[in-house]
């Protein structure tokens, strides 16, 4: 039975993947979540793998290292998919430091711990062992406006935020330890995800949330900028994919081949959710493009980010399946089957967030 060690599983993407990954294999495979359910992780998002008994919780912080430790003395650790990170761009404007931490400092001892259990002693590690390091599209910077150019695996780093340079950092760091140690390792660049189970804060649960509460959709600058759209569950084929059958020390992209402006994004949630609400539901006539209200640009707003998959489809055969508006679709139709999860965490903290990021624009 391969035993994996997920960091940040009850997040969104990670919970997803444990999702896929018993889907996929079922009893095959074991899963050891370790999370320290900051506000994004949510143990409601694993309630219902939560009574088998090949998946195991851990709450600790990736930073904590003899928590980290004690997991894999305690457990022969085949697999370390590393998805734990502060990743929201607008809370890294307010909260840098945080995010140096988490994803520099806490990536640091997780290669470390990892190192240090998979050490054969002669400059060697177990057979078999791979760690995967899940990154952003981000850490590249932003391309023109041209639709012609693209990110791939050689283009050099260029973060423009103090999150996508902290991904940056994390990822430099899985490098060295690559060609350091020769440390069996793999990184992959993703593009923007969205599905189930994400967090209110990024751009489309935030837009389903407000838009089904008449609240207004708080667009950036002009609604231009463009960001290549990947539905969750292909991103965990291919994560799984990269972690069995990719080459050692390579980093894979994986793109959505689905680019869209963000005031699309917005047009084209209001548009779905008209479609899918019945016309006797009274929050319908409230989902209009009224709602749509632009607000001051973020800060070091980068304009495109565009990802080239093509290294994956060559040597792994993989290729995103969802197109954007079927995946909003199923999004929506997520949300809708699940307002009990989405009223649980837009209460409290979060809306103190949001009016700080916001302001009180209804």
């Amino acid at each position: 039975m391969t035993t994996y060690l997920v960091t940040g599983g009850c997040g969104f993407i990670g919970s997803n993947f444990i999702h896929y990954m018993f889907g996929k294999y079922g009893d095959e495979i074991r899963i050891i979540n370790l999370d320290a359910l900051t506000y994004a992780g949510n143990p409601e998002n694993l309630e219902d793998v939560a009574g088998r008994s090949n998946y195991t919780f851990v709450k600790a912080d990736i930073t904590d290292k003899e928590a980290v430790r004690k997991v894999f003395a305690e457990n022969s650790i085949d697999r370390v998919v590393h998805f734990a990170a502060e990743s929201h761009v607008d809370r890294s404007i307010v909260e840098p430091e945080l995010f140096v931490k988490t994803n520099v400092l806490g990536t640091a001892n997780m290669l470390n711990c990892a190192k240090e259990a998979w050490d054969n002693g002669d400059g060697t590690f177990h057979e078999g062992r791979r760690f995967l390091h899940v990154s952003t599209d981000e850490v590249y910077g932003s391309l023109p406006e041209d639709n012609t150019s693209f990110f791939y695996e050689t283009t050099p780093y260029a973060p423009h935020s103090p999150y996508s340079a902290s991904k940056a950092g994390s990822d430099l760091l899985v490098k060295a330890y690559m060609d350091t140690y020769k440390f069996p390792a793999n990184i992959t660049n993703c593009s923007n995800n969205y599905g189930p189970y994400q967090f209110p804060e990024k751009l489309i649960p935030l837009m389903i949330n407000n838009a089904l509460n008449g609240r207004s959709l708080p667009v950036y600058g002009d609604g231009k900028n463009v960001r290549d759209w990947l539905y969750v569950e292909d991103h965990c084929r291919a994560i799984d994919l990269v972690i069995e059958k990719g080459r050692l020390f390579e980093t894979y992209n994986v793109g959505g081949h689905n680019e869209k402006q963000n005031i699309e994004i917005v047009q084209t949630i209001i548009d779905v959710l008209r479609e899918e609400l019945p016309d006797t539901d009274p929050r319908k006539a409230k989902v209009t493009y009224d709602l749509i209200t632009y607000v001051a640009d973020r800060k070091g707003h980068d304009r495109r980010y565009a990802i080239a998959p093509d290294k994956i489809k060559k040597e792994l055969g993989w290729e995103p399946e969802t197109m954007f508006r079927e995946g909003i679709r199923k999004t929506i139709a997520w949300y809708f089957d699940h307002m009990d999860w989405m009223e649980h965490i837009t209460s409290g903290d979060y809306m103190k967030y949001y009016e700080k990021m916001y302001g009180d624009r209804d």
